[in-house]
């Protein structure tokens, strides 16, 4: 490295030895974070404004400022391997737009970093980008749950077998087991909408850890960029990356859900349950069996939310022994944000489709909600509201299930000579309150697979997705 070269770091006066050449390409982060160049744009307009507010820039610089930094973002287009490739000698990207802000205007662009350091624009750049990243995951959120509800509206009283321990258990509606995700995706969009609230403070003006060395006004670069405010204390500012994992973490669980519906489907996909058939177009063949179509998209589902996990598993450990204040090791934390933000995207880009394409084997469920005795549960309660104490109930329909098993009958099969045999509280209407549709409908509480509830719960479903669309 000669000595123009050197001097043209942002840090070099204090240096006189050049780089190792292999280090300074491994220690570049330019390569990745290339893509913060809009955020970075936009929070150098930002700081512009508030230094020239402090009567570091005249209105005319300002303007010459301001226009110069619209140039190096339209230059710069969105190719950023062409990006990266056109500066080999950029550190980082607060240190490119330095570059060709100053080719651009001059050595005007030399007063652009006055009161700033880059300690204070990286987490900027980063509150920014991971702001627009829930912005986006919110709204593909918004669309998968609204797939789901619609899918939900056309399974109509289509009935399903509940499962607990994988076992056969209650039938319910195939609506409501539907509505358990949209229960799941709604907790998801709460969580990054909490996140995002507690993160919209503006980290400039607090300089490189003990605050700005200018009196700056920090609630412009704040007001500028739409943020809150300024964050209140500089040294938590520069190194703080708590928004980093919470948004991670939020990411980690929504493919928690997604890889859980995802298996679901995956399972009731098989010859063995034949719930639905996977739609052609998100499935492969085999190269050997020709017979063979696969769950692709199912199993890429549940392999994406290992990502998801492992990026907020990352920051963790990277967080966990860091000293205050900005350490270089926070550099690694960008590339695991970038890659979540980029996973749930690509994900959430196809699952709405994905889902409105779903077609379900409705008699086959059917049958498999009205056999294997899924109608216990509603014969204790029939004894139960008959004056048998519940635990003597569902020993007295355990005995009854048994008597089932080693004749081969379901419980509307067995005589009531026999049932009475057993309690005498079974009477006549016994065979009325265990039918399909008195087994769904005896569960009518809020939140239960009662068809009434249901079908309250689609339209309430529905009006808060509406409602969220329109507030966020």
């Amino acid at each position: 490295m000669n000595g123009n070269q050197q001097s043209a770091k942002m840090w070099a006066g204090r240096f006189r030895e050049p780089l190792n050449a292999t280090f300074e390409q491994w220690q570049r982060s330019f390569p990745f974070d290339v893509r913060l160049l809009a955020q970075e744009v936009a929070a150098s307009k930002a700081h512009a404004k508030a230094i020239a507010a402090a009567g570091i820039l005249t209105e005319a610089e300002l303007a010459t400022m301001v226009g110069g930094l619209d140039e190096v973002l339209a230059l710069s287009g969105t190719d950023w391997h062409a990006t990266v490739a056109s500066a080999p000698e950029a550190e980082d990207i607060h240190h490119f737009v330095e570059m060709q802000l100053t080719k651009a205007i001059g050595t005007l662009a030399l007063k652009l970093h006055t009161g700033r350091s880059r300690n204070e624009q990286i987490a900027t750049d980063m509150r920014l980008f991971v702001r627009d990243a829930i912005d986006v995951t919110a709204k593909g959120l918004r669309a998968w749950a609204l797939a789901l509800v619609e899918l939900a509206e056309q399974a109509g009283d289509a009935v399903m077998p509940s499962y607990t321990h994988l076992q056969r258990a209650e039938p319910v509606l195939v609506a409501h087991w539907l509505l358990a995700y949209v229960a799941m995706i709604e907790r998801d969009i709460a969580r990054l909408a909490d996140s995002r609230r507690r993160m919209n403070f503006c980290p400039l003006g607090s300089g490189a850890v003990a605050g700005a060395t200018l009196a700056l006004d920090r609630a412009i670069a704040a007001r500028e960029l739409g943020f809150d405010g300024p964050t209140p204390n500089s040294m938590d500012a520069t190194s703080d990356r708590d928004f980093m994992l919470e948004f991670t973490q939020c990411l980690a669980t929504m493919g928690v859900h997604i890889s859980r519906f995802a298996e679901e489907l995956t399972i009731y996909s098989t010859a063995e349950f034949g719930f639905l058939d996977l739609p052609e177009a998100f499935s492969t063949g085999s190269s050997a069996m020709p017979q063979k179509k696969n769950p692709d998209f199912t199993e890429l589902l549940r392999g994406k939310s290992a990502r998801l996990v492992g990026a907020a598993t990352t920051l963790a450990v990277l967080m966990k022994g860091l000293p205050l204040a900005y350490n270089k090791d926070l550099q690694e934390g960008q590339e695991p944000v970038f890659d979540a933000a980029d996973t749930a995207a690509g994900t959430l880009s196809i699952l709405p489709a994905f889902t409105r394409s779903l077609k379900f084997n409705f008699v086959r469920m059917k049958t498999a909600a009205t056999t294997g005795y899924l109608n216990a549960m509603a014969a204790a309660t029939y004894l139960s509201n008959n004056g048998v104490p519940f635990r003597k109930a569902h020993e007295i329909v355990g005995n009854a299930v048994r008597l089932g098993l080693e004749s081969g009958r379901e419980l509307d099969a067995l005589s009531l000579a026999e049932l009475q045999g057993l309690s005498e509280a079974f009477g006549e209407d016994f065979y009325a309150a265990i039918t399909l549709e008195a087994t769904l409908d005896c569960h009518d509480v809020i939140g239960g697979t009662a068809r009434v509830r249901v079908r309250t719960a689609l339209a309430e479903a529905r009006g808060r997705l509406a409602e969220s669309a329109v507030t966020s």
